[in-house]
């Protein structure tokens, strides 16, 4: 059964269908010339409807029959055409050649939507940058099927110009529209009379098609490839065998893989370690190492999704972006520098100077001091310093984690590690730190089975999550900080005397604020700006009364301390000037608490008995605050609760009594 297009007028149908008993249009063709020489006349022939229109515009816009010239697009705008049209000339000549295939002696050319040639095959007819319009060449086919967006036929003798006439030559044409229907070109095929047949003008019509149909399947892979391109993770597209077929951007770079890989087969180009693509069906957030060549392991997660047809789709992370991306999740930067490290005194000058030496190294550091004095500032401030700069600083208090999750918070876990992990696993503090700086606050409080594994992470540079199978190198820089004494520790056997010895290769003591009181009013000044701002009222000042006092009270909360009384008299006080009456209870009650803080006489006394006398006096003195009191004999607040409970004291006794 013939292809019969399916845009014709009711004349053309006619005509059609008159001429299917003698599989050609040529009958009509004498026809034409008939009707041509009574037009000329004056006569109105008998023509299909639009051709003879076409004719009469022709002569009313006065063209010449006799003369014939194409006129030709120049040559700077035609390269432009030629450019914005390249993707529809590539795509058209391949469906071209196989039209002409079935007219080897005809013409088959393909214009833009304003008329002008892209590109032909076959006879020499309409050179490269000739416009057919009908404005320009009189009645044509290619004008016609511009004029009226359809599927058009034209017979020698239906041409407006004589030498088109007596080229004796048919033509049929077709829109070429894109995926959204809209025209943006004509195909026009020229043949001659005995190979012209009806059924020629479904051909065209359905090559015009085929060319639309392959700009939208074109514009659809440009898409899908630049979406995968484009894609923040990385995309493999295998073929049932385990072919590769497509890989993005972003999987080229993780693998260090190029083009040339394609139609390779998967497994032996990645070649996973410990498992192949064949064991792979249908799986999410699954932990892969490919080891492409023997210098090169790539840990990845990866999620595996099959196709109906079968081929397999992974997508793939490389941990050290899943890394990067969750240190830009929790905000893990630091943000201290030496220089908003304030003071002026001597002691403080001296320690500031030794940790900029630090800096210039990757040396542990061992940060030692009470609490609240800015040993995190002085962490922070050295890793700003390092060449570290540019990595992530973490901050893990070992003291502020339950004991049994110490080793996943720093480690890491593989996916089932334990009840209640994590699906896909988790990435360590170590693994999220890699390139970049750990600062391990209250270093002291970490418990011994993790001390173990620290102690290998400082001498392998590796991290084993738990259930791993293989461990993770990491370059990380270790600083450590702690209110405690260590040596102490390892006395008691509370902290490793070979980790002490690690980590302690810089050691830098962050003196107490009592140490250096020529800082409080420096300090005072910072703080009480940046708070009254923050409260939206005029700064204030100290009094040289207020300023006395401050100074000569010990801080046993140091730093820290003294913001957080800056703050409480701010927020109780209205007035421009901060006077002595206008301090806390504790600081006007100064010289009685230094009295009752003296070192009682221990002679005679067992070390238990010392021990309790030193707890009771230090929880008279802050009238049972446990906070403050452990501050002021140097303990954790668990370690002061279990003393408490073995001397069987109730810090309640204190607690409301008039100083």
């Amino acid at each position: 059964m013939s292809f019969i297009p399916t845009h014709f007028g009711d004349e053309e149908w006619e005509l059609i269908a008159r001429n299917s008993r003698h599989d050609r249009l040529t009958p009509e063709d004498p026809d034409a010339h008939a009707a041509w020489r009574g037009f000329i006349a004056g006569n109105e022939p008998p023509l299909r409807t639009t051709i003879l229109e076409s004719w009469k515009r022709c002569r009313a816009d006065g063209m010449d029959t006799e003369t014939f010239n194409y006129s030709l697009c120049n040559p700077h705008h035609l390269a432009e055409i030629l450019q914005s049209n390249a993707e529809l000339i590539a795509t058209a000549r391949d469906v071209m050649k196989n039209l002409l295939a079935y007219n080897p002696d005809g013409h088959i050319n393909l214009t833009d939507i304003n008329g002008i040639t892209l590109c032909f095959c076959g006879q020499d007819l309409t050179p490269v940058g000739s416009i057919l319009t009908e404005e320009l060449l009189g009645t044509n086919c290619t004008g016609r099927c511009l004029n009226e967006k359809r599927v058009v036929y034209v017979l020698s003798g239906e041409n407006y110009k004589q030498a088109l006439r007596e080229r004796g030559k048919h033509c049929a044409a077709a829109p070429v529209r894109d995926a959204s229907g809209t025209m943006i070109g004509v195909l026009t095929l020229t043949a001659n009379r005995h190979a012209f047949h009806y059924h020629t003008l479904g051909t065209v019509q359905a090559a015009a098609e085929a060319i639309g149909q392959h700009l939208t399947l074109r514009r659809l892979l440009n898409e899908q490839r630049t979406i995968l391109e484009s894609m923040n993770e990385g995309v493999i597209v295998t073929s049932p065998n385990g072919t590769i077929r497509e890989l993005n951007r972003y999987a080229r770079q993780v693998l260090g893989l190029d083009e040339s890989v394609r139609f390779s087969h998967f497994d032996r180009v990645l070649k996973p370690e410990g498992t192949l693509l064949a064991d792979f069906d249908t799986r999410k957030d699954l932990n892969v190492t490919f080891c492409p060549d023997v210098k090169k392991r790539i840990a990845c997660l990866i999620s595996v999704v099959k196709t109906p047809d079968g081929d397999r789709v992974i997508t793939l992370r490389e941990h050290r972006r899943i890394r990067d991306i969750t240190r830009q999740m929790m905000g893990n930067s630091a943000s201290y520098t030496f220089e908003m490290i304030l003071g002026n005194s001597s002691v403080l000058s001296d320690v500031i100077h030794k940790a900029r030496n630090a800096a210039r190294s990757d040396s542990t550091v061992l940060l030692t001091g009470e609490s609240g004095t800015g040993k995190e500032l002085f962490a922070q401030s050295i890793h700003n310093s390092s060449d570290r700069y540019s990595g992530p600083f973490l901050a893990l208090n070992c003291g502020a984690i339950p004991r049994d999750l110490v080793q996943s918070e720093l480690f890491g876990y593989e996916d089932g590690a334990f009840t209640g992990s994590r699906r896909g696993g988790s990435a360590g503090k170590f693994e999220l730190a890699d390139g970049g700086t750990l600062f391990l606050d209250e270093i002291g409080d970490m418990p011994l089975e993790a001390q173990t594994s620290l102690l290998r992470v400082l001498q392998e540079n590796e991290v084993m999550r738990i259930g791993g199978k293989r461990p993770v190198k990491v370059n990380i820089r270790i600083i450590a900080a702690t209110h405690r004494d260590l040596k102490h520790d390892i006395a008691t056997g509370a902290f490793r005397q070979d980790l002490y010895f690690r980590l302690n290769i810089i050691n830098l003591n962050v003196p107490p604020l009592r140490d250096r009181p020529q800082d409080i009013p420096l300090l005072l000044a910072h703080f009480s700006e940046h708070i009254c701002r923050g409260l939206k009222r005029q700064n204030v000042h100290f009094s040289t009364a207020a300023l006395a006092q401050l100074t000569a009270y010990p801080w046993p909360g140091n730093v820290r301390e003294l913001e957080n009384l800056v703050e409480r008299v701010l927020n109780s006080n209205e007035g421009e000037t901060i006077d002595a009456d206008d301090l806390p209870e504790e600081m006007r009650m100064m010289e009685r608490k230094s009295a009752r803080a003296s070192v009682p006489d221990l002679r005679g006394m067992t070390l238990e008995e010392g021990e309790k006398s030193l707890i009771l006096q230090a929880l008279e003195m802050h009238r049972g605050n446990l906070r403050q009191s452990a501050l002021a004999l140097n303990l954790s607040r668990g370690s002061l609760y279990k003393k408490i409970d073995k001397y069987g004291i109730d810090p309640n006794a204190w607690r409301g009594k008039p100083e």
